[in-house]
């Protein structure tokens, strides 16, 4: 059984990336959980319009939730990171 976990997880590096930008360029911090989920929700929603393969959704409801998921996973990485980097 094929859950599509390779582009999920490029969704994932994407609003990751998009996030990393984000610190860079000085804007406040407090945005970036919210346009990971963004930039992974629009992702979805591409991933569903082109057709990519074993992209687990059907529809363009899940995709687009799948996508949401996946960038606020993004989130939960970085902080991850920070935990390990901090002990």
């Amino acid at each position: 059984m094929d859950f599509g976990v390779a582009s999920v997880a490029s969704i994932t590096v994407i609003a990751y990336l998009v996030g990393a930008l984000v610190k860079a360029s000085g804007l406040n911090n407090k945005w970036i959980p919210i346009l990971c989920g963004v930039v992974g929700g629009a992702l979805g929603a591409v991933a569903k319009a082109v057709g990519m393969p074993d992209f687990p959704a059907g529809d363009y409801i899940t995709a687009v939730a799948v996508g949401i998921v996946s960038g606020l996973a993004a989130t939960g990485v970085n902080q991850c990171v920070k935990q390990m980097k901090s002990e």
